[in-house]
């Protein structure tokens, strides 16, 4: 993968951590469990051996659409595509959550795309 211009990330995170996620749908910045942890991914660094967390569609030429809820910092990512729209779901956490971590699947929404996920 190539480096995304900086404006091609949204931020996510938990009050304790932070992470960086693409409009491809690839976690390229991540520190855990804590903001001064050592980092997990960090493909926005060194693309080839930063590593990287990634869910896309397994279709060749999709658009991408990312966007937070109005009024909140939950991000949403969108894949469109001639043959449908897959939605990698809102990611969404806080500090005290009684299932941290816990989110749901992304999965297609009309008619149907296969998503995969890697780590490359």
């Amino acid at each position: 993968m190539a480096y995304q211009p900086i404006e091609s990330y949204g931020v996510i995170g938990d009050m304790r951590t932070a992470a960086l996620v693409g409009t491809n749908g690839s976690i390229d910045w991540l520190c855990f469990p804590h903001f001064d942890s050592p980092s997990v991914f960090a493909a926005i660094l060194d693309d080839d051996k930063g590593g990287r967390f990634a869910i896309s569609p397994t279709i060749e030429g999709f658009r991408t659409k990312q966007l937070y809820w109005p009024d909140s910092n939950v991000l949403v990512t969108r894949f469109l595509s001639e043959t449908g729209v897959a939605l990698q779901p809102p990611l969404r956490g806080q500090a005290g959550d009684e299932h941290p971590g816990h989110h749901d699947l992304p999965h297609g929404v009309h008619p149907s795309v296969r998503l995969r996920a890697r780590q490359p």
